[in-house]
């Protein structure tokens, strides 16, 4: 996900976010200190660390929002402290190493994107021995809730009977997605379970599964399970995005189940729930039973990876015996690139790909644009 200046602006935003990070800031971050940014957005918590006293600072961001965080640096007096590095972490080495590592790389959960794999990276290699992560752990937490509303938000779908018309693919699709979602205490049918603790000084798998079981001690119909995580920063500063608590930027995570289930006081609930980097994303699976003493009522296998769209021709191109030869785009693409020898300009290899490409473009314009932008991708 491409982050702008506003979603940014919308993270600073959050009081109870950001106080928390401030004070764990505060107790950690000591006179002199080697502070590493990782996601410095625009460059709020760098600044900040600067005025806590840090000698040094690197912010690393990939994103082009670190353009306005040298201004903004250089607007709040800290642009000789801060060394603001336009990189994925894993990507960079760096002078020295840091005493203390700030992060919030999370979506509305902690398994998002890279941020795992990122922080045990920067931990084992950028972070001094004995050197402070903020944050130092986050826990996970499950529940099953009773909420027409939400799942009816979430399918965004007309009743099955309108225009007499069959909605069951669409429906699959998005039965199998997960979306944010907000409820009311007393919608929680199944109390909440810690199902995993993240322990950032110690973590190096970036997947987890767990088994949540739960007997139904009310009846009730639910309609999937809502996620949430409670985070430990540092010298004992906490928040959490629980539905008790004040909503929080991330928001909750809301994983539907195929069909809404009537649940009887004394059922049994059990849910497999995983998590697995796949590239660059995570597929989330979430596998439930509901049984009584006599039988099986439900039982649905439900994953992230059915919510994807793909054609029969992409599932072919991305077997494993597809012999792959490049298409013309490909084929641009490779001339390009192999003419960024240091020896010609973007307008000097746009001119020649005029010539080899004449159909791809209508004018000098938009071949300089093609070029420019691979120029950006893979050039140094």
């Amino acid at each position: 996900m491409s982050y702008r200046v506003g979603d940014y602006a919308a993270m600073i935003k959050d009081d109870v976010r950001v106080q928390a990070y401030l004070a764990a800031m505060h107790h950690t971050i000591k006179p002199g200190s080697v502070v590493v940014e990782l996601g410095t957005g625009i460059g709020f918590f760098a600044v900040m660390a600067c005025r806590m006293g840090a000698r040094r600072v690197y912010a690393i961001e990939p994103n082009n929002a670190i353009q306005v965080a040298r201004e903004l640096a250089v607007a709040n007096g800290c642009a000789e402290q801060i060394e603001f590095i336009q990189n994925i972490s894993t990507k960079i080495e760096l002078p020295e190493k840091a005493d203390v590592i700030v992060s919030d790389m999370r979506g509305s959960l902690p398994w998002y994107n890279h941020h795992i794999p990122a922080l045990v990276d920067a931990r084992q290699r950028l972070l001094v021995e004995g050197g402070k992560l903020i944050c130092q752990r986050d826990g996970l937490h499950v529940a099953v809730v009773e909420s027409p509303e939400l799942y009816s938000n979430h399918l965004q779908l007309p009743e099955a009977n309108l225009h007499d018309f069959n909605w069951q693919a669409a429906r699959r699709i998005l039965t199998n997605s997960r979306g944010k979602g907000r409820v009311k205490l007393e919608q929680i049918l199944l109390p909440a379970q810690q199902c995993a603790t993240l322990d950032y000084a110690e973590i190096t798998d970036a997947d987890f599964s767990s088994e949540l079981n739960w007997i139904a001690e009310r009846s009730g119909l639910a309609h999937g399970l809502l996620v949430w995580f409670d985070a430990e920063l540092a010298g004992g500063v906490k928040f959490s995005n629980a539905p008790t608590e004040s909503e929080l930027v991330y928001g909750n995570t809301f994983f539907p189940f195929t069909e809404p289930i009537s649940i009887a006081a004394g059922d049994a609930v059990s849910v497999e729930f995983s998590a697995n980097l796949v590239a660059n994303d995570y597929i989330w699976r979430w596998n439930t039973v509901v049984s009584n003493q006599v039988q099986v009522k439900n039982s649905f296998k439900q994953s992230t990876f059915w919510s994807e769209i793909l054609s029969l021709q992409q599932f072919r191109q991305a077997a494993a015996n597809h012999l792959p030869t490049l298409n013309e785009e490909g084929q641009l693409v490779e001339f390009v690139i192999k003419q960024m020898n240091g020896q010609l300009s973007v307008g000097e290899i746009a001119d020649q790909v005029l010539l080899r490409f004449p159909s791809q473009f209508a004018s000098r314009l938009q071949a300089l644009t093609k070029v420019g932008a691979l120029a950006q991708q893979y050039s140094r």
